[in-house]
């Protein structure tokens, strides 16, 4: 192993969920070394956040302008940055690193706007940088031994794609019971035009696009706020028609009493099915049409060793490992980067990311016009 990338990190405070993820998901290999952060909007809470990681108090900063300034002037600054703030933070902040060649990781979904994914991929491409998407569940093994099967037509022609998202955590007004993550996301200013589809339908919309390699052109949506005063939609329902003919229903919700997260895909073809849940993630089911139905298990027989599997069979392996895949391989592009390399890579990019946003902005849309249908592209 060559030596360890440093690290920055903006967003991910003391009390922030995701921002845990990230850091766990970054040390898992121990490919990373967290050595920077503008963690919190708030002076102080990002001072006492620094504090509380061990950072060097003259690399905690106060806000994540400061940071990139002074971190592309070090020696020894940083080489990437996590952005985990909430959505609307995420364009100005992976700018400021980019523009001074600074590797950036953000999480999902791309911006709050589709105007600022746009003018995010044009930053990406001007850069001297690499940009990584967190699409976490594209870093689950069984997930990439769906999309290796798809690819190598063990389905035949995708006709149908099934993906359902449901959770229960926003069935009452929690963002009115001062739960911060609720707060956000509820919050249009901050999350952008899609709440719950915007979440966590972003991630079901890149599994099922991740696996088929498949690409939706039209859409038509019914969105709603169910918990009364609630300003974004906490359930969506959404037809897909996809480029080759194929079809697709997704439904993501927030208000599903029973349901944890429950991301689920199924995938139809001319030659068989697949069938994957999230919350049981070391399992795969294949039904070649007209045989029984076969389990497939992370590392079993039929298992491709190419899908990052850690660990094996029969011992867990799930969401942390996922996310750290995700990290270990945008690990390899910033050394391969380092020689001057650009390898093949799963990673999801900037333009993954332009392609969630288009989503939930074509899902609003629709939404507002009874359900209309409208193009994707």
């Amino acid at each position: 192993m060559t030596r360890r990338i440093r690290l920055g990190m903006v967003g991910g405070g003391n009390d922030a969920f995701i921002g845990g993820v990230h850091r766990i998901a970054a040390r898992l290999d121990d490919r990373y070394e967290l050595v920077a952060g503008a963690l919190s909007a708030t002076p102080e809470k990002a001072r006492a956040s620094g504090a509380a990681l061990g950072l060097d108090p003259a690399r905690s900063y106060d806000d994540f302008t400061a940071m990139a300034k002074r971190e592309a002037r070090l020696k020894d600054g940083i080489e990437a940055v996590a952005v985990v703030t909430p959505n609307h933070v995420h364009y100005a902040a992976a700018r400021e690193f980019l523009k001074r060649g600074i590797h950036v990781i953000c999480d999902k979904p791309l911006t709050a706007t589709l105007a600022d994914a746009r003018k995010l991929v044009k930053a990406v491409e001007r850069a001297d940088a690499l940009f990584v998407l967190t699409h976490n569940y594209t870093g689950y093994p069984m997930v990439r031994q769906a999309r290796d099967m798809v690819a190598r037509g063990a389905l035949g022609r995708i006709r149908v794609i099934q993906v359902e998202y449901p959770q229960d955590w926003l069935t009452t007004a929690m963002e009115r019971e001062g739960l911060k993550q609720a707060e956000w996301r509820t919050d249009p200013e901050r999350s952008g035009a899609g709440g719950c589809v915007g979440d966590i339908g972003t991630h079901a919309y890149n599994l099922a696009g991740f696996v088929t390699g498949l690409r939706a052109e039209s859409l038509a949506a019914d969105l709603q706020s169910f918990v009364e005063g609630r300003r974004l939609d906490d359930n969506a329902h959404v037809m897909l028609r996809y480029a080759d003919g194929a079809r697709g229903l997704l439904w993501s919700s927030q208000v599903a009493p029973g349901n944890e997260n429950a991301l689920r895909l199924r995938v139809y073809g001319e030659a068989g099915g697949l069938e994957w849940a999230q919350e049981d993630p070391n399992l795969l089911w294949h039904t070649p049409h007209g045989e029984p139905k076969r389990l497939l298990t992370r590392g079993g027989a039929g298992f491709t060793e190419t899908t990052g599997a850690r660990i094996p069979p029969g011992h867990p392996e799930g969401y942390l490992e996922g996310f750290a895949n995700i990290y270990a391989q945008a690990a390899d592009l910033i050394e391969a980067h380092r020689e001057g390399a650009a390898p093949d890579h799963l990673l999801p990019t900037v333009h993954d990311g332009l392609d969630g946003v288009r989503f939930v902005d074509a899902c609003v849309r629709s939404s507002k016009r009874d359900a209309a249908w409208v193009s994707l592209r």
